[in-house]
């Protein structure tokens, strides 16, 4: 019986491949023979393997290729798609597929393949980290996300054969990440298929019931089509204009979100139907559609032209709907075969026919978002920031806007004027000071429209902002701002670990950090061996950042000095000793008030110049500055002494610092306004005010943050509210 079975699989694959056979004569006859060896290497390997439905796990491969076949990518590609599960389920190496089928196909298949897991890494972490690699191997060569496309339609299909456990993570993953992606490239046949299997298993009773509508509504329309098939078969013979017509329905997806979105029952869509109109040349796409606007109303606002302007995915008809028969509403597509070809088949059209045009076009299809991607993988370590910045471009609509020089560029919708200028160059987005839209001036986080001409002013001295992170859309502006961010960030913890150990040196008697030069190149290995630090500049950034001890680090390079015959200074380490161990005053932090990666003030206390103040050395915050008598401060000091530094301010700071005050008041009429008023006189701003009032004792509760220089001034400012006579209490928070 079971040598039966296995007959009966053997005699299916090979059915399978014959029809493959059939379907890749387009091949010359090398690239046949080659196919033919990996179907029958990908044959053995998987011998013995099942599918859950019972049937060979061969049968998964052959369907893959087959669907790839019918886009007629090359031999290359199709051995790929054979042996896209080899690495991760056979146990072979990727230099036994270079060895038989060359490094193009090796590298197919390993952009293909799964990371393997990671021990104690979280299942998420790994998947982003998949998807990487995938999404990089795919802009490096495009076949890497059409085989990855034809693998995941083809578990769709036959999703209803594995456990009902994975079908809502499958299908939930087959909607927000491949079906985007294949909208994005143009594969727009591959996308509605996917949306529709994916919705099947996420809300099967929806999906049956929407099913059953759109049959019986089929049915009862199917006289109302015919009839216009006559009329629009009719019309084109009149005008002499050769044309194809045929119908097209709406997807169960798109009429299940367009009921979510428009909170309509099914029986209030009424554009279920429409009909395609395929016409020999561009020219005649505007004329066909004057014959159908002579032969149907059209409905106002309802047209649109994505030859003149096609979509970001390289998508390019006359979109128009007209009052059919009998009253009903019917959209209309327009366009040419090579047009179609692209609208179906994206970026595979590059295969699928090779006329000059259509090579070309499909060729340059999401090519500018492919090229995206590696702009962020340079700027992104992260895999699952990578990820993040990724979906945000995986979007179905577009707003169309011109540069100066009429160029048409496609931006998600909701995009500004920032992303506008990270897509015309990642330079223009650094340097964006301000922009024009249609000639007039307008704030970079003015959100654009379609036919907006956008004219960016740059210059030399600006740089990203941080707060552009709260507005910009697209993925590419994002992991630019976040990378300068990052930039800067490391420049300044750098600068500041390199402060801190030079002061932590000078309490261990030398005067200077040693020198970058070959002749402390082994001094330095042996501290960065100590330490884990791959680098010096590493090892000072983590210095800055508190991630590590700056006098742990000083008493290792210290000894490492000593043991050169390089002895420490008696007078700096005499004066270490006078002082109890604290810097000297000379080589006190100096504190200027701005706030960076590697220093900021602490919200506990709020220092401002003219106080007491000390730093304390976070794990991973940089140098944080307290106030010396801040109770935070003194409970650190307590816990974790070796992390307390003298801190000072720098004499001149002209800046302001923000200050919470708490004022006690008798309530009355016109209190806040005195209060306010004296703020004013004393030059001191408000920023915050939060008023609460106990209504048993008649005081009100007045707590404000203002804006003040140093101590002295925020004295001046208590002396004259102190004037105030409602005023009880005025104290510092």
């Amino acid at each position: 019986m079971a040598a039966a079975k296995k007959a009966a699989s053997i005699s299916a694959s090979e059915a399978s491949f014959a029809s493959l056979l059939a379907k890749i004569q387009y091949l010359d006859a090398p690239s046949l023979d080659l196919v033919r060896q990996a179907y029958r290497w990908a044959d053995e390997l998987h011998l013995g393997q099942m599918r859950h439905s019972g049937d060979p796990y061969i049968t998964h491969p052959l369907a893959v290729t087959a669907l790839c076949a019918d886009w007629r990518l090359d031999a290359q590609a199709l051995c790929a798609a054979l042996l896209h599960d080899a690495l991760e389920d056979c146990g072979i190496a990727k230099g036994d597929i270079v060895l038989r089928f060359g490094s193009t196909v090796a590298d197919l298949v390993d952009g293909l393949t799964k990371l393997e897991k990671l021990p104690d890494t979280p299942r998420e972490a790994n998947q982003s980290e998949s998807f990487r690699k995938m999404l990089l191997a795919m802009a490096t060569d495009v076949r890497v996300i059409l085989i990855k496309l034809a693998d995941r339609t083809h578990n769709m299909r036959t999703l209803g054969d594995t456990p009902p456990v994975k079908w809502a993570r499958i299908a939930g993953e087959t909607q927000e990440i491949y079906a985007p992606i294949a909208h994005r490239l143009g594969l727009n046949q591959t996308y509605r298929e996917l949306q529709d299997l994916s919705f099947k298993y996420l809300k099967p009773w929806r999906y049956q019931t929407l099913t059953q509508a759109t049959a019986k509504a089929r049915s009862r329309a199917r006289d109302l089509i015919q009839r216009g098939q006559k009329d629009l078969e009719a019309a084109f013979a009149n005008a002499k204009l050769p044309a194809t017509i045929s119908g097209r329905e709406k997807t169960l997806f798109s009429i299940y979100r367009k009921m979510r979105t428009k909170h309509v029952n099914f029986s209030d869509i009424n554009d279920l139907f429409g009909f395609r109109v395929i016409v020999n040349s561009q020219s005649e796409c505007y004329t066909a559609l004057g014959v159908l606007h002579q032969l149907y109303k059209p409905v106002p606002g309802r047209f649109k032209d994505h030859i003149a302007i096609p979509k970001a995915n390289g998508y390019q008809s006359l979109h128009t709907t007209l009052i059919g028969p009998s009253g009903v509403t019917v959209e209309f597509q327009i366009r040419t075969e090579s047009m179609h070809w692209i609208a179906e088949s994206g970026v595979a059209a590059h295969w699928l026919y090779k006329t000059q045009n259509a090579a070309a076009t499909g060729h340059n299809i999401g090519a500018q978002w492919l090229e995206s991607l590696l702009d962020i993988q340079n700027e992104t370590v992260d895999a699952s920031e990578f990820w993040d910045h990724v979906r945000v471009d995986l979007f179905p609509d577009a707003v169309y806007v011109f540069t100066p020089k009429n160029r048409i560029m496609a931006l998600p919708r909701g995009a500004t004027v920032v992303d506008f200028a990270y897509a015309v160059h990642s330079t223009i987005g650094d340097r964006c000071m301000s922009a024009k839209v249609n000639g007039e001036l307008a704030p970079l986080r003015t959100e654009l429209k379609n036919g907006d001409r956008i004219e960016i002013i740059t210059a030399p001295v600006s740089q990203p902002n941080p707060a552009w992170l709260s507005f910009v859309r697209t993925g590419r502006a994002r992991s630019k701002i976040r990378h300068y961010m990052k930039t800067q960030a490391q420049s300044q913890s750098l600068v500041m670990g390199e402060r801190l150990l030079a002061q932590a040196l000078r309490t261990e008697g030398y005067a200077a950090i040693p020198a970058q030069d070959a002749a402390s190149k082994t001094i330095w290995d042996k501290a960065l061996r100590f330490t884990g630090n791959k680098t010096i500049d590493e090892l000072l950034a983590d210095l800055g950042l508190g991630k590590r001890m700056a006098t742990v680090v000083a008493k290792r390079l210290g000894k490492l000095l000593a043991e050169r015959g390089q002895a420490p200074d008696p007078l700096l380490l005499s004066s270490a000793v006078m002082l109890g161990g604290e810097t000297a005053a000379s080589n006190q932090l100096i504190v200027d008030g701005s706030e960076s990666a590697s220093m900021v003030m602490a919200t506990c206390c709020h220092p401002i110049p003219g106080d007491d103040i000390v730093g304390y050395l976070g794990h991973g915050e940089g140098l944080i500055i307290h106030r010396e008598d801040c109770p935070v401060a003194t409970r650190l000091a307590r816990k974790d002494a070796d992390r307390m530094m003298s801190a000072i301010w720098e004499s001149d700071i002209d800046k302001s610092f923000i200050v919470p005050i708490q004022i006690d008041a008798a309530d009355g009429q016109g209190v806040l306004a005195q209060i306010t008023s004296n703020l004013a006189a004393a030059d001191a701003n408000i920023v915050h005010v939060d008023m609460a009032q106990e209504p048993t004792t008649g005081i009100a509760d007045l707590r404000l943050r203002i804006a003040v220089r140093d101590a002295p001034h925020l004295a001046q400012v208590f002396a004259r509210l102190a004037r105030v006579k409602a005023v009880l209490k005025v104290v510092r928070n």
